[in-house]
C-alpha cells in the first residue's frame, strides 16, 4: 500500500494499464491501481479521459484515449449489460467496449476500489447498472 505522503502518478497508472488486454484482465488492473493508492476513478466515454482519485482529495487527470464519439441520449441498461458480459469474457477490446457503452447511453463509469464496484451512469446521472468487480 502507498504511504500517505506518496501519491500515485499517471506513469504508474499507464504501467498498470499496459497489462490489460481485455475485460478479463480488469480485476488485476483494479488491484494494481488500488496498490498504488487509487481509491476510485471516473472514465468518460465520449473521449476516454479518466480522472483518478486518491486520499486527501488527491486527483490526477488522464488524457483522452481516442477521438471523441457521441454518447446516445437514449440509454439502455440491457444493451450495456450485454456489452459488459462479452467484454468480461474477453471477446472485445477496450475501444470496442467504449463504443458499445456510448451506444448504450453511458456518459461515464466510476470504478471504486474500496467498494469493488463499477457504476455506469447515463447523461442524466441515472445508474444503468452497478457491477461487482471480481477478485483476480
Amino acid at each position: 500500500m502507498t504511504r500517505d505522503n506518496k501519491m500515485f502518478t499517471i506513469d504508474q497508472i499507464h504501467e498498470a494499464f499496459k497489462k490489460v488486454k481485455s475485460g478479463a484482465d480488469f480485476p488485476q488492473f483494479v488491484q494494481d491501481l488500488k496498490s498504488i493508492g487509487v481509491t476510485h476513478y471516473d472514465n468518460y466515454v465520449a473521449d476516454g479521459r479518466t480522472k483518478y482519485y486518491g486520499k486527501n482529495d488527491f486527483t490526477v487527470d488522464g488524457e483522452t484515449k481516442y477521438p471523441s464519439m457521441a454518447v446516445n441520449a437514449n440509454s439502455s441498461a440491457d444493451k450495456l449489460k450485454h456489452s459488459i458480459s462479452i467484454h468480461q469474457q474477453g471477446q472485445t477490446d477496450y475501444l470496442t467496449f467504449c463504443i458499445q457503452a456510448a451506444d448504450a447511453g453511458v456518459e461515464k463509469w466510476t470504478t471504486h476500489m474500496i467498494e469493488m464496484t463499477v457504476t455506469y451512469l447515463d447523461k442524466q446521472g441515472n445508474k444503468l447498472t452497478v457491477e461487482p468487480i471480481p477478485q483476480p
